[in-house]
């Protein structure tokens, strides 16, 4: 991999060298604490220091001030804007308007006539690092198949951050996206949020003070790694028992280190990093990212929520949240799913292209992930079948709505709206300019900023990072 470290360095001095979405979330949705990407005051006071022992050592590389003009603006809060203005000062989004909009002077102007300019692409469902190419067993390391609940386990320790996978997300305009743990388990572990920039390590990637996020799996995988082991959970009802008696732990143990802090007698609880990271959830520091499936199962979810006092934040593949989509968007729960993905067990069978459509329709906040290191190369193709499909249906949904299918809803997704996923004043520079509308299939990623840096650009090979798996295969002669 030396080759890839050293493109990563050769990136990064090549770049010193270089100058609301779709659904609301009511006030009476789900019990429980509310998420977000703050930490809140009532999380284990005793372990708040050690909540992230791994901290971001993310530093944004060099950014240039730079206004790009001419193209048509799909902001991602539903705006579309021609002959538009996107300015770029200090790694933030500056300025955003039309022709008129003022540039200040002396800062480079990149002519996009012709062109479209997005957020930057997230993805809020994707295996990148801790399934990386080439797959082989040695690296396979996404799933903690070990135990029907591994909350003590994290993605981030799994990552490899040299995944050539990462350079082609970045080609197809991915900035920033969400590796969670695989499905095997009730309780797979803590996800992690990384920016998509060259690293030698996880924490040089990884996304300061996003919030951590739960991968809880329910439906098929679980009873099926288990109970083909003879063991519980076997069944969907099996499923839920270990659910229910999870969070009774969870909720003892926070009581007792509660308990422990309004008294300060006898030792403290002793630490248990499996109930850390549920005790996390029940304080509204730890985001649900639920994989499910059927509309049953989520109903289930959703009482499960109710029970415990936690807020589910995101169901995953979600393949029939069109069956309950006003549910959905009472709620206040996000959908991450796909097109084109379905009947590929039975949980999958109803799947169908207009699910995002439908929600979109019903005022749920809808995402389009991955959860595939090719698909995310293509996730506004992707976006643009689930569109196609819609408007197949009589939903006329416009594409400036659409847009936030992989952008500020994922990043509502994930907990990080506040920071990025549109293009506003103030929010962090990720832009993708393309060559043609991104709901065309034959559209590219000409450029790729995150925080106003170039970290991708279709022209110029200094900005095209490569691994030693890409070197001499064909069509990259000359690298």
């Amino acid at each position: 991999m030396k080759r890839l470290m050293i493109a990563a360095a050769a990136l990064a001095v090549t770049m010193g060298g270089c100058a609301t979405g779709s659904g609301a979330t009511p006030a009476d949705a789900q019990s429980g604490p509310q998420s977000g990407s703050g930490a809140s005051a009532d999380l284990l006071p005793g372990l708040r220091g050690l909540r992230d022992p791994f901290p971001s050592t993310y530093q944004p590389l060099p950014a240039e001030d730079l206004a790009i003009v001419g193209a048509t603006v799909f902001t991602g809060t539903g705006q579309r804007i021609e002959n538009g203005v996107v300015v770029l000062a200090g790694g933030r989004v500056a300025a955003v308007g039309g022709p008129e909009t003022p540039i200040p002077a002396g800062i480079r102007r990149v002519d996009a006539a012709g062109r479209f300019v997005t957020p930057g692409i997230i993805d809020a469902h994707s295996h990148l690092g801790v399934y990386p190419s080439p797959s082989v067993q040695a690296t396979s390391d996404g799933n903690e198949a070990t135990n029907p609940n591994t909350g003590q386990v994290w993605s981030e320790h799994s990552v490899w951050p040299q995944d050539p996978g990462f350079n082609r997300a970045r080609e197809g305009g991915v900035t920033t996206l969400q590796i969670l743990p695989g499905s095997a388990n009730l309780f797979g572990g803590r996800s992690v949020t990384l920016r998509n920039v060259p690293s030698v390590s996880m924490q040089g990637m990884k996304f300061p003070e996003a919030p951590y996020g739960l991968k809880m799996a329910c439906g098929e995988n679980p009873s099926r790694v288990y109970g083909g082991r003879n063991q519980s959970p076997a069944t969907g009802m099996g499923n839920m028992a270990g659910y229910r008696a999870a969070w009774i732990e969870a909720q003892n143990y926070r009581r007792r280190w509660e308990a422990y802090e309004r008294t300060g007698e006898g030792d403290p609880p002793t630490r248990d990093l499996r109930l850390e990271t549920l005790a996390g959830v029940l304080s509204g520091d730890i985001l649900v990212q639920n994989h499910c499936y059927r509309a049953d199962e989520m109903m289930l979810m959703i009482d499960l929520a109710r029970e415990f006092g936690y807020r589910i934040t995101t169901f995953h593949h979600a393949s029939e949240s069109y069956k309950i989509a006003d549910v959905l968007a009472r709620e206040g729960i996000c959908s991450a799913t796909w097109a084109g993905w379905w009947g590929f067990k039975m949980e999958a069978l109803d799947g169908i292209e207009e699910n995002a459509a439908l929600l979109e329709a019903a005022g749920a906040c809808t995402v389009i992930h991955s959860d595939d290191d090719t698909l995310i190369q293509r996730l506004n193709q992707e976006a643009a079948a689930a569109l196609s499909a819609g408007r197949r249906a009589g939903l006329n949904i416009a594409e400036e709505t659409a847009i936030a299918w992989i952008t500020l809803n994922a990043a509502r997704a994930i907990g990080i709206e506040d920071q990025t996923g549109s293009l506003e004043v103030g929010k962090r520079a990720d832009v993708v300019i393309w060559s043609a509308n991104p709901f065309s299939i034959y559209a590219r990623a000409d450029q790729v900023f995150i925080d106003g840096a170039r970290v991708h650009d279709r022209f110029d090979p200094a900005y095209q990072p490569r691994s030693d798996f890409e070197l001499g295969q064909p069509g990259q002669e000359g690298l």
